[in-house]
């Protein structure tokens, strides 16, 4: 039986870190503040979004949780009311959130998605991944070396910027697809991402499907591109075709060889049903297709996690610690492949549905969902929440009677918003109050409106006028053909409600070099942290398998 004393002291949370069963530890600060610090297996879980977090990262409410803020400043046992007002618990508070955490003598990091970041690291260091850098795949485009580059990011990051002549090949889909690309053993293959992770992993995933070509990653990636002076791609749409009949026996016999080696198991859709009807152990189930694959068709209650992002930001899927992971796509090939990886990183239920979105006599549905939020569903709110239209706000800005709270994110802020909005975050409604001239009525904003319509309660119960949503949120306005502004000014707060990346920060070449050296320096840090079971199983069938211990 999992009890939790509330408050709970931070050496009661890192003894828990080793605890077989299942229980989540998350933080409840912005993610920005989240980035700057927080221990190493901690969840983000702003407040501000807490509604539509916690239905995908911790979907049973029984599910013991652990809730941390920054120095005991209120907002984890705001969090805690709301949570038990929704069916969770029981609920516990750390004590002296991440202060009390660091007077503890407890590591902690800054950074997002940190263990998949330093798994990455771990494989790269006991693989002995092999890798090329910037110099080299320019000596090789001069000298045209017979070689495809491949992009490992989803498509839409692939599209904004890529390297000149690279190919899209989103994670695990280069098992699925790399054999039909290659027409010689001598093509060296590179795989590369926007820094180290997904490079690594994708670049390994072939080597452990046993390709025969050449297969290196490109160190660093586009970062360290970028870093010498070379510009990007813009719009780049070149994407690996989907495989042949021939490719796709060709990946199975080599995703199967890797679901050995590591020991994947798999299950049947009768088994699927008896996990999935156990009340007291948390199920996800990940398609991990592409997101177009999972909008014409996914198996009811599935949640779209292509693969390779699965491996990359698992904090961000899952939040539950031992929870059980059941993984599908429609060949197996994917599936294999990413439980093959989630299996290293220490996770211990892993399962592959056997024959996936193939399965006769189970239902698909089509599209995408909204996602799930608990408390007031979204049809609701447009009809609780009051509202005015662009014309009666654009009156009310003129008048100085009204005063705008735009809820979107600070950089979505800064590049654009309604000429006199301020920036507030809803978890600090009350700062941003403080902070605004006087008004005869507040309105709330955001891209669509919906976001501002679930913090309406918020501003409300602290507001002493009335509060209303622009209905249709700042889309409204931009369609009406009406000017917005740019600029990081009446901010109410501190913009930390977001992680900003390298590329968005005020000096991107020293925050790409700051990345890459955070970055490289996590598998250092490895033995020092508590729970952590990365694995390296070296390949029986391989002679030249790493034999390298698997502590780091």
């Amino acid at each position: 039986m999992f009890v939790l004393s509330s408050p709970i002291s931070p050496q009661e949370v890192h003894a828990l870190l080793d605890s077989p069963e299942e229980w989540a530890f998350l933080d409840v600060r912005e993610e920005g503040a989240f980035d700057e610090g927080h221990p190493f297996w901690a969840v983000n879980a702003p407040l501000s979004h807490l509604e539509t977090v916690m239905p995908r990262l911790v979907p049973r409410k029984s599910t013991p949780l652990v809730l941390m803020d920054d120095t005991d400043d209120g907002l984890a046992q705001r969090a805690a009311a709301r949570l038990d007002q929704w069916g969770y618990g029981p609920i516990a508070v750390m004590q002296g959130g991440l202060q009390g955490w660091r007077d503890a003598g407890l590591s902690v990091y800054s950074g997002v998605h940190v263990p998949s970041k330093a798994f990455g690291e771990f494989v790269e260091h006991h693989e002995g991944t092999p890798s090329i850098d910037v110099h080299q795949l320019k000596d090789w485009v001069d000298q045209g070396h017979d070689m495809l580059l491949l992009d490992c990011r989803p498509f839409d990051e692939f599209q904004q910027s890529s390297l000149p002549g690279s190919m899209n090949c989103p994670g695990v889909d280069l098992v699925a697809r790399a054999f039909d690309l290659v027409q010689s053993d001598r093509t060296t293959v590179v795989v590369h991402c926007a820094g180290r992770t997904r490079g690594i992993i994708g670049a390994q995933s072939l080597i452990n499907a046993g390709m025969a070509n050449p297969v290196v990653t490109l160190r660093n990636g586009m970062a360290d591109w970028l870093l010498k002076g070379e510009s990007l791609a813009k719009g780049n749409r070149l994407v690996a075709p989907p495989a042949t009949p021939q490719g796709t026996r060709r990946a199975f016999q080599a995703a199967d060889h890797v679901a050995r080696r590591f020991g994947v198991q798999t299950i049947d859709s009768q088994q699927l049903q008896a996990l999935q009807a156990e009340p007291h152990r948390t199920l996800y189930l990940f398609d991990v297709r592409t997101p177009e694959e999972f909008e014409a068709g996914h198996l009811v209650g599935s949640i779209s996690a292509p693969g390779g992002q699965l491996v990359q930001t698992l904090d961000a899927f899952v939040g539950t610690r031992g929870a059980r992971i059941v993984l599908c796509d429609d060949t197996g090939v994917r599936a294999r492949i990413t439980a093959s990886w989630l299996l290293q990183m220490g996770c211990k239920d892993v399962y592959v549905f056997e024959s996936g979105v193939n399965t006769p006599g189970l239902p698909l549905e089509r599209g995408t969902s909204p996602p799930p939020a608990w408390g007031m569903g979204d049809s609701d709110l447009s009809t609780t929440a009051p509202q005015v239209d662009i014309l009666a706000l654009r009156q009310g800005l003129e008048q100085s009677d009204v005063v705008l709270l735009d809820l979107s994110d600070s950089l979505a802020f800064s590049r654009q918003h309604i000429p006199g909005a301020w920036f507030a975050v809803r978890a600090r409604l009350a700062e941003a109050l403080a902070c605004v001239p006087a008004h005869r009525q507040l309105v709330l904003t955001c891209p669509d409106g919906l976001f501002a319509q679930r913090a309406h309660a918020d501003a409300q119960a602290l507001s002493p006028g009335p509060v209303a949503v622009l209905k249709g949120g700042n889309a409204a306005w931009c369609q009406a053909g009406w000017p917005m502004e740019s600029g990081r000014h009446r901010f109410t707060t501190t913009p930390d409600d977001i992680w900003y990346s390298p590329i968005d920060r005020p000096d991107p070449i020293a925050a790409i070099h700051a990345y890459l050296d955070w970055e490289i320096g996590l598998a250092h840090r490895l033995s020092l942290e508590r729970g952590v079971d990365f694995r390296y199983i070296p390949d029986p069938s391989s002679t030249t398998a790493n034999p390298r211990s698997k502590n780091p």
